[in-house]
């Protein structure tokens, strides 16, 4: 798009609207939503909406003192107001009406400044000018208290709304802890118990220990543990709500290593299920700039949904590949049903969930904990998948420049 100065609301009546998006995968679904009820909520009268990346024309992000991306901006001739966030739509909805009755209060002084234009001077007497300001006057008061109190009103449910939605997730929350808690737990204490007979004094049972067995009981132990702590650190994070900061301490991390050992972590529970998976890492591959523990819980996160969605002798692979100078991209593949073309965005939303996994463990925060950490490293992730195909995750992280 070719680069403007600022608009001036002349250039569309009394009032323009902008858009200004960014390169993200999901902006052009934002803009097709934006435009939609636009063309609803404007029918009788078409309002022209115009889109501004802020990656070709920072300068206006900078104008108007943005922060973050999408946000949709009134611009008119004395002031200018910001509609930012994930409800841009909802929000819009609420200030229609009262962006309309601005329109409709500016014709009509307009219509009175052209009609008393025609009136002769002397006509109209002192006390009718008197007691025409007072009735104007006494018109915008009224209308002003009704639009702060239908902005309250707008405010109170909306909090009652998202305090209503928390209750609701602690007490789901609360719910499955009780039951998807217990089954790592279990499992842990078992492999332990099992280790103690090992080494108890005069055990009869010692001498079937074989080194392989006892490697085989820690390692089941160690992701026993890695799955408490997953869930947990998921629900510590969602606890925070979507707005809270996401620590992230980058450092030179080798990504291939990495890969490999989470990948190992999880061997016991993929020979459980009598899976196979297929690393396709490049021993090449560049270290990228990135936190370590952060980008194992991603890692983890996709390789545990990749186990739980594929079937019994099914495949899994993860592979890495130097996609440009500045990132690399990692994927992880299944053979599980795959996800319906109309949830391939709405999966990386907090507390969102399929409806076939409602029977299953989990919270629907994973995939938005892996979204929140890939977007802190300044990276993408995305998933390809058909239906009763399979599905690919890929996430992108910045390449190490030192």
């Amino acid at each position: 798009m070719e680069a403007k100065a600022p608009l001036s609301p002349e250039d569309n009546g009394p009032f323009k609207l902008l858009l200004f998006i960014d390169k993200r995968p999901n902006s052009t679904e934002q803009v097709r939503r934006i435009r939609r009820q636009l063309k609803t909520l404007s029918a009788l009268e078409p309002m022209n909406l115009e889109i501004v990346d802020v990656t070709n024309q920072p300068y206006l992000a900078e104008h108007f003192k943005l922060v973050a991306t999408p946000a949709l901006i009134k611009v008119s001739s004395d002031d200018h107001q910001v509609l930012a966030g994930s409800d841009i739509e909802t929000q819009l909805g609420h200030w229609w009406p009262r962006w309309q009755r601005e329109l409709e209060e500016a014709r009509q002084r307009n219509d009175a400044s052209a009609s008393a234009a025609e009136v002769p001077a002397g006509q109209l007497s002192a006390d009718s000018t008197t007691q025409s300001k007072a009735i104007a006057i006494d018109a915008v008061m009224q209308s002003t208290e009704i639009l702060r109190l239908s902005d309250e009103i707008f405010k109170l449910n909306q909090e009652k709304e998202s305090l209503s939605a928390q209750l609701a997730f602690k007490d789901r929350i609360i719910s499955m802890m009780a039951h998807d808690l217990r089954n790592p737990l279990t499992a842990a204490s078992i492999a332990i118990e099992t280790l103690e007979l090992a080494y108890e004094p005069g055990g009869k049972k010692a001498k079937k220990f074989t080194p392989e067995l006892i490697l085989h009981l820690l390692k089941n132990t160690k992701v026993q543990i890695r799955t408490i702590n997953s869930m947990i650190t998921e629900i510590l994070q969602a606890a925070r709500g979507p707005s809270a900061n996401l620590k992230v301490s980058p450092q030179e991390l080798d990504i291939q290593r990495l890969c490999i050992d989470v990948m190992d972590s999880f061997q016991p529970k993929i020979a459980s299920k009598r899976q196979t998976i297929e690393p396709d890492i490049p021993q090449d591959l560049p270290y990228v700039y990135a936190d370590p523990d952060q980008v194992q819980r991603v890692l983890s996160n996709l390789i545990d949904n990749a186990i739980k969605y594929t079937p019994a002798h099914g495949k899994i692979g993860i592979s890495a590949l130097h996609r440009t100078t500045e990132k690399v991209q990692i994927s992880i593949r299944d053979n599980g049903p795959g996800i319906p073309r109309d949830n391939q965005k709405s999966i990386f939303e907090e507390n969102f969930r399929l409806q076939r996994d409602h029977s299953k463990d989990g919270y629907g925060l994973g995939l938005a904990l892996c979204q929140r950490i890939v977007r802190a490293h300044y990276g993408q992730i995305w998933v390809d998948s058909k239906k009763g195909e399979g599905s690919c995750f890929h996430f992108t992280l910045p390449v190490y420049r030192g």
